[in-house]
């Protein structure tokens, strides 16, 4: 293994595969992912992980055989590893002493024992001199974090590289911290700034140890979906090599963005629909923000149509959309009492009225609002200091 080969350590299929288990809405996906499971963590002899599976997982049965050859490889494994670290520290120097820990964390963190792998990593860092060697175990850190879902661990290592990698940091280096903080962004629901890093990092992507290729394009696709200007998708997804080259093996994504910028609303509402089944609902990632997603994105087509007229009928609307009277009544209102959309509904006449704000009033009444606020807090003030 070459020096800045990046292990896919922690397996981050692997959490992947046993959220798809632990959802009763993809039954029908969850024979693959019990056995994609188990694989998993027979390959990387994952005994810590395992025992974890057994405690929160029903449809896991346990194997005492395949648990008893994990413990034994593993009893193995780490009994050579630590007589090769005491033999660094007694005769080596201090690159042979690094590498030696280096080796006992990757281990640990293969086979998913958490809190030894990160003390392991920790020390490791400690005794670590090179900068790119450095950064590659924060990000190895990080993945832990990923691997458990565990944001504190993840917060404070992603800060940690950052500040590695601007006291020097490489290309490759820095391009792979984008796809982790991308992935980060993603999970609390920072989709703009995830959109950003994400489609920075496209053209040049080597991040495999944190997604394939194409679950990173489709993550990538659906941010920049969500929070790009017209033009901008247009030009930076619709007309991306990377993008189009894999949208063969994507179903449903070509249709999802260029539906939405050909103004095809029944043909988008119907690939939305598609891809909330297909990449939003079976993602560790993104299944949090289905509703979330979902929702902005009816309201970025239903803006988008309404602000070509002053005024267009409801009749029309259901026809552009693919959907009845009745839902789009009560979508559109449910949208424009939350303040998501500037228009009202005429029930008499059947038509929606567009009102388009007025951004000088806007930042008038925005300067007015504040001002009071500053004004009763200068008076909270002068009666504290007189």
């Amino acid at each position: 293994m070459s020096d800045d080969e990046v292990l896919p350590i922690p397996n981050l299929k692997l959490p992947q595969a046993h959220f798809v288990l632990q959802n009763p809405r993809l039954e029908s996906l969850h024979a693959k992912a019990l056995e994609d499971l188990v694989a998993g963590v027979a390959a990387d002899e994952m005994t810590p992980y395992y025992k974890l599976l057994l405690e929160s997982t029903p449809s896991l049965k346990r194997d005492d055989a395949l648990l008893k050859k994990m413990e034994e490889a593993n009893t193995a494994a780490l009994a050579k590893l630590d007589e090769a670290l005491a033999n660094a520290e007694k005769t080596e120097g201090e690159t042979e002493i690094s590498d030696a820990l280096r080796a006992k964390a990757t281990y640990l963190t293969k086979i998913g024992d958490k809190e030894r792998a990160l003390e392991a990593q920790k020390l490791a860092l400690e005794k670590t001199p090179g900068l790119g060697s450095r950064i590659d175990i924060v990000l190895t850190m990080i993945r832990i974090g990923f691997f458990f879902q565990d944001n504190t661990v993840i917060a404070e290592y992603m800060t940690k590289a950052s500040e590695l990698i601007e006291q020097g940091g490489d290309w490759d280096r820095r391009n792979r911290l984008k796809v982790y903080q991308g992935r980060h962004m993603l999970c609390v629901r920072r989709f703009k700034e995830a959109s950003t890093l994400l489609l920075d990092a496209l053209s040049t992507f080597t991040a495999t140890e944190v997604f394939e290729y194409n679950d990173f394009v489709t993550l990538t696709v659906l941010s920049g979906t969500l929070t790009l200007e017209r033009v901008e998708l247009k030009k930076r997804i619709m007309s991306s090599p990377e993008v189009n080259s894999v949208l063969p093996e994507l179903p449903h994504l070509g249709d999802y963005f260029t539906s939405l910028y050909n103004c095809d609303y029944a043909r988008f509402f119907r690939a939305l629909a598609e891809v909330e089944q297909m990449y939003l609902i079976p993602s560790r990632i993104l299944s949090p923000h289905t509703q979330y997603y979902v929702r902005e994105m009816r309201v970025l087509a239903y803006s988008q149509l309404l602000q070509s007229y002053r005024s267009v009928s409801i009749a029309s609307l259901s026809a552009a959309f693919g959907v009845t009277p009745s839902f789009i009544d009560a979508d559109l209102s449910r949208f424009i009492i939350s303040g998501r959309l500037n228009c009202t509904i005429d029930k008499v006449l059947g038509i929606v009225e567009t009102h388009r704000p007025d951004r000088k009033n806007a930042l008038y009444e925005q300067v007015v609002k504040q001002g009071d606020v500053v004004l009763n807090e200068i008076q909270k003030l002068s009666k504290v200091l007189y």
